[in-house]
């Protein structure tokens, strides 16, 4: 019965139930390095792997509260299990360590969260592991990259910030194909909108920073997937160390009980707002996946259930004009990250994706002039009237 209840009871119940031992209706927060053993031999059993249990926070499960979060993302993905993580490049990164040696290739997205592109360009390099950077929405392209040593094809999808959609299932069949693991990151649709292990997706993650904590209060990631994976991460999390702390996995649960209700409001506003955008006559271009102008629509459509709060736009007159427009907002606060409550906008080329080279940028689509918006769910007449006087110049 549990298995079969709808998204929306998930959000609020997978994971969770009455504490057994004083029957407190929230998850309690674990705030515990250690747990203590009945006896040297259940010690011994859980270190040996061959019982089950809590060790040290640094081992997973970690503690009770990361094991709540990490259920109930599960059933919300459609996934075996996961690991949750200090931040969504630490989950990225443990993906990354668990799947990749020197002389392995992996093929990533070409438009990716800054930090995402300087591990994989700056640091997997370094170890001996070939990055090939690719247009994920042109399949022809994607085959042509593949080489024997191919062992991974990460996806960012919508990708940040130029809102780039790629077919999951069809990049899940070529990874199949030739024995890779395929990753998609899941952040800016969460699975409200996006399932991509269903389409066939080995593992998702996500920075749980942004949707899935929904308040701009927390610092997380997680990683999903099959068992088997998982098991190879473990390592990895256990000798690296970047896991998550009880309070941000607490913040999580929280978090995602009222995602399936934040995430519809975020969408009829991002909408909206779009529409806006694209009739303004200082608006020089709009990309929101949902608009039948946006490159990937039929895509977005097929694999998407709604399509999320981020907006990207181009303000006529470039950089200067664009930075004018940040400048002038008054309910919109000019910030980085995503999926608050409320509406933030910020500059793509000179502060999340600044570390990328500006020829880079130039040749993948994120221009001098393009602005990004993380579309909350304030009253959306209000959201609407400050980009009106902001652009009223």
């Amino acid at each position: 019965m549990k298995n079969e209840r709808k998204f929306d009871t998930l959000c609020v119940h997978a994971g969770e139930g009455p504490d057994p031992q004083h029957g407190a209706h929230a998850t309690p927060i674990y705030q515990t390095s250690t747990f203590v053993f009945k006896d040297a031999e259940q010690a011994a059993a859980r270190f040996a792997g061959k019982e089950q249990g809590y060790i040290y926070m640094r081992v997973a499960p970690h503690t009770p509260t990361h094991a709540a979060f990490v259920e109930k993302i599960t059933a919300l993905e459609g996934a075996e299990t996961g690991l949750p993580f200090a931040s969504g490049m630490a989950a990225i990164t443990a993906v990354a360590l668990a799947q990749l040696k020197k002389g392995d290739h992996l093929i990533s997205s070409d438009v990716v969260y800054g930090s995402t592109y300087s591990l994989f360009a700056k640091v997997l390099t370094k170890f001996g592991v070939e990055v090939s950077f690719v247009n994920l929405a042109d399949l022809e392209r994607v085959k042509a990259c593949i080489q024997p040593n191919t062992k991974m094809i990460f996806a960012e999808t919508p990708a940040n910030p130029t809102l780039t959609v790629c077919d999951i299932a069809e990049l899940a069949k070529m990874a199949r194909e030739i024995g890779a693991l395929s990753v998609v990151d899941n952040t800016f649709a969460t699975p409200y909108f996006q399932r991509a292990l269903p389409l066939g997706t080995d593992v998702v993650v996500h920075s749980s920073t942004k949707y899935i904590g929904g308040h701009g209060d927390l610092l997380g990631g997680v990683v999903v997937g099959g068992a088997d994976f998982v098991k190879r991460m473990k390592p990895i999390v256990h000798t690296t160390g970047g896991i998550m702390a009880p309070l941000e996995a607490w913040l999580c649960i929280r978090g995602l009980k009222t995602l399936h209700l934040r995430m519809e409001r975020h969408a009829s506003n991002a909408m909206a707002v779009a529409q806006f955008l694209e009739a303004h006559p200082r608006i020089e271009w709009v990309r929101y996946p949902m608009l039948p102008s946006h490159p990937q629509h039929a895509i977005a459509q097929k694999q998407m259930s709604g399509f999320g709060g981020m907006i990207s736009f181009g303000v006529r007159g470039g950089l200067e004009a664009g930075r004018k427009l940040m400048n002038r907002v008054e309910l919109c606060s000019l910030a980085v990250s995503l999926g608050t409550v409320d509406t933030l906008i910020q500059h793509p080329a000179s502060m999340t994706h600044a570390t990328v080279p500006r020829e880079v940028r130039r040749k993948i689509g994120i221009t001098d002039d393009m602005v990004r918006l993380s579309v909350g769910v304030e009253d959306v007449a209000d959201i609407i009237a400050d980009l009106e006087q902001a652009l009223a110049w």
